[in-house]
């Protein structure tokens, strides 16, 4: 049998979100260069690589019913979007205060969007989710340059995330996860090659996608295996735990973009640059602080083992 604590959702939610976090440092190394630098481009592949999905269709994969196969196809499509303003931020942004934003406000979103529709939308454990959160505006509001540049962009992608996410649980409540997560895969897959339909995303789409050297590429596809890998956990974390707070401890993703980006900053800054002043460098690791304790008090409280009923 597999250990119990292997399908704990916040276990599974920690190492999801660490993978993604190390993937967002590489990714903005990446969206800094020719060729793979085109957000329409970038998104596209990032879409249309989630068609691996269907490899779990011999694995318990069924027929949900139309009412849940749609609500699982909308939210494939509403992630694609939720990642278009998140990459775009991250393009315009800087990486640490980028990543925090979303782990502010979109932990947010999900519970507010959850209120309605699912039984328990913050899984029982306020004040954790609150800590966690907390850490996610402390880091943004460090730096408030960044702010109104960036905000427009957060808040689409944050509200898309959060409905991404009650809607996936709404789904893994109905059904299996092999089966919700397959119609998923195809809503999120058919919404990138909708990319295509524009004319000149289209000419984006494949100018880009053959105009940067064979090396960046290949680090284009290892750094989405390992974001693939992170975001497939994140659904199966949301398929176990409550969505909110799954979605908090995304904070665990911006202390480690925090720490990249400190280190790409001071050993390889042509790679990018980050504003680490005092202030914003004490600031930032105050709200590394307030994830880690969040984390702490999170685990000490359990995340939920089954998905056995609504939460």
């Amino acid at each position: 049998m597999t250990p119990a604590f292997a399908l704990n959702g916040i276990l599974i939610a920690i190492v999801a979100h660490g993978l993604i976090g190390i993937s967002l440092v590489w990714d903005k190394v990446l969206l800094q260069r020719r060729g793979t630098q085109n957000l329409v481009s970038y998104v596209f592949w990032l879409g249309a690589i989630s068609v691996f999905g269907l490899v779990l269709i011999p694995f318990g994969c069924r027929w949900p019913g139309i009412r849940v196969a749609s609500l699982a196809f909308a939210a494939g499509t509403l992630d694609l979007v939720a990642s278009f303003f998140y990459y775009w931020a991250l393009k315009a942004g800087e990486a640490s205060d980028e990543v925090a934003a979303i782990g502010g406000f979109a932990p947010v979103a999900t519970a507010l969007i959850g209120i309605p529709l699912l039984r328990k939308p913050l899984g029982g454990q306020l004040l954790g989710f609150s800590i966690l959160t907390a850490g996610g505006f402390v880091m943004f509001f460090a730096d408030k340059r960044s702010l109104r540049k960036m905000l427009p962009k957060i808040l689409i992608a944050s509200a898309a995330f959060g409905m991404t996410n009650v809607l996936q649980k709404t789904v893994f409540n109905q059904t299996n996860f092999v089966s919700g997560y397959v119609f998923f895969t195809i809503g999120t897959f058919l919404s990138a090659t909708a990319l295509l339909v524009p004319p000149s995303w289209r000419r984006q789409i494949v100018r880009n996608s053959g105009s940067d050297e064979p090396r960046s590429k290949t680090q284009y596809f290892i750094n989405r295996f390992i974001a693939g890998v992170g975001s497939f956990l994140v659904v199966f974390a949301v398929s176990r735990a409550n969505p909110a707070l799954v979605e908090s401890i995304s904070g665990l993703r911006y202390v480690i973009v925090f720490l990249g980006a400190y280190a790409i900053t001071r050993w390889r800054p042509a790679w990018f640059r980050e504003d680490f002043r005092p202030w914003i460098l004490a600031t930032k690791a105050l709200a590394t602080s307030l994830v880690i304790a969040g984390l702490v008090l999170v685990g000490m409280q359990g995340g939920g083992v089954g998905a056995s009923g609504p939460q």
